[in-house]
């Protein structure tokens, strides 16, 4: 059972995993565009999608709520109530947009933690700005996403990844570096590029749910029904924890782009760099998490315990195995891979210096990762935002910061990226033993 179990979780992760590279490939086109217009305009994109991604990984998280309670529904065959799911997620979509908003347009509290370039600060207040305006889309888009991975349904947002991301790296290039538009735009090129794919992903999402198959089983769209307070009530007991664990563990990356932004742009560029490429090697156990959590939470639904630990198994066997495979092979490859994304020998001296942190953590980032996901498919995310908030705020950046600027002498950004590592270590050792607990306790409850 548990090398079939492990099969279905490939066949279900592998075109999540192509969704997600995808989605991840947005942010590397503009690093790679922006690292061949200059230093200002990638370190600018380094902090600015920072804090981009912090924001949409924020929200995006309390929407995912939607992910397992569908799939405990679907597991359960009550497939006739998945629609009033869905719909409140698009309700709430749009809610949390507007805060979303205001945060994209009006960075300066954000930006005030760093002291950085003023030419820099300007460029990322405009590259926010401009991306202000695809966050509705982007917020829907990933309603739809987590509805459909719940269903085990993912071919279709491979396909969308696939179209969205050809298309970002042609009108980012034209538009930030060949200068269709008269003239080279850089950030604000890249900008507007993810605003028009956001909006066709939506568009694209939506037709989906309107004329596919899973539209014809589900009719997501007929009898559409206001908002109860009941369903917002469960998707934001569930979402806030996840929201938060997401904000937490993405900023205790992207975060670093502003703490490190007195250490001047080649430092910011280098690391953006290695950040970049840190994101795509998660992809791979973020996906196979996506997966085993579905697959475990219609399990749960369906009160199939063996089938539930023959999931929560291989999950975590093959997120481990794999992660650590890409850990060696970034190691191998990281002199091409680091000048894949730019010309400046003193940026790539930074990069490379940092390589070694993001291979060594691939096996604990894996684990923690599936436990974390797994815990949401048991309805359990409070305690995992606790020990996440420790791992990666109080670990990873204070103690990062303080390897930074305070240790003798400075690791200066090496630090935060040791931190990560330790941070990591902690929050696997932690999470593990709360999924078993977690598990035992669902499976003794009547």
């Amino acid at each position: 059972m548990l090398i079939a179990t492990a099969r279905g979780l490939l066949a279900h992760a592998f075109p999540i995993l192509i969704a997600q590279l995808a989605s991840v490939g947005m942010m590397v086109v503009d690093t790679a565009v922006l690292g061949h217009v200059s230093p200002l305009d990638l370190a600018a994109v380094a902090i600015g999608s920072g804090i981009h991604v912090s924001v949409v990984f924020a929200l995006v998280g309390i929407l995912q709520a939607v992910a397992p309670i569908v799939a405990q529904l679907h597991g359960a065959k009550r497939d006739g109530e998945v629609a009033g799911i869905l719909q409140h997620g698009f309700w709430l979509a749009l809610l949390l947009a507007v805060p979303g908003i205001l945060l994209l347009t009006h960075p300066d509290v954000v930006l005030a933690m760093a002291d950085m370039d003023a030419v820099v600060a300007a460029k990322v207040r405009q590259y926010l700005g401009w991306l202000a305006w695809g966050l509705p889309a982007t917020l829907c888009y990933r309603t739809f996403y987590a509805f459909c991975n719940a269903l085990g349904k993912p071919r279709v947002l491979m396909g969308i990844g696939i179209f969205s991301l050809c298309l970002h790296a042609l009108l980012a290039w034209g538009l930030a570096l060949q200068g269709w538009l008269a003239e080279p735009l850089g950030v604000v090129g890249c900008a507007v590029s993810n605003i028009l794919v956001s909006w066709l992903a939506c568009l694209s999402g939506a037709a989906y749910l309107a004329w596919g198959p899973l539209g014809r089983r589900c009719q997501p769209f007929a009898n559409w029904r206001c908002p109860r307070w009941k369903i917002w009530r469960e998707l934001l007991r569930l979402g806030l924890p996840m929201g938060l664990s997401n904000l937490v563990e993405i900023t205790s990356f992207t975060l670093i782009s502003l703490f490190i932004a007195s250490l001047g742009p080649t430092v910011v560029a280098g690391h953006r760099i290695v950040a970049n490429l840190s994101a795509l090697t998660y992809m791979l156990p973020l996906s196979l998490a996506i997966a085993t959590m579905a697959a475990v939470g219609q399990a749960v639904g369906g009160r199939d315990w063996r089938r539930a630990h023959a999931t929560i198994k291989a999950g975590l066997l093959l997120a481990a195995g794999l992660s650590t495979l890409a850990g060696i092979l970034l190691w191998l490859t990281a002199g091409p891979l680091v000048a894949a994304y730019t010309d400046d020998p003193a940026v790539r001296a930074v990069a490379l210096s940092l390589i070694a942190y993001v291979a060594v953590y691939q096996f604990f980032d894996a684990l923690q990762t599936v436990a974390g996901h797994v815990l949401r498919a048991y309805r359990v995310t409070f305690l995992p935002m606790l020990v996440q908030t420790f791992c990666f705020w109080v670990v990873g950046l204070l103690g990062g910061a303080w390897l930074c600027f305070r240790w003798q002498p400075p690791f200066g950004v090496a630090g935060f990226w040791l931190a990560a590592v330790v941070g990591l270590v902690f929050a696997a050792a932690l999470l593990l033993p709360l999924l078993y607990k977690a598990v035992r306790a669902t499976e003794s409850s009547p």
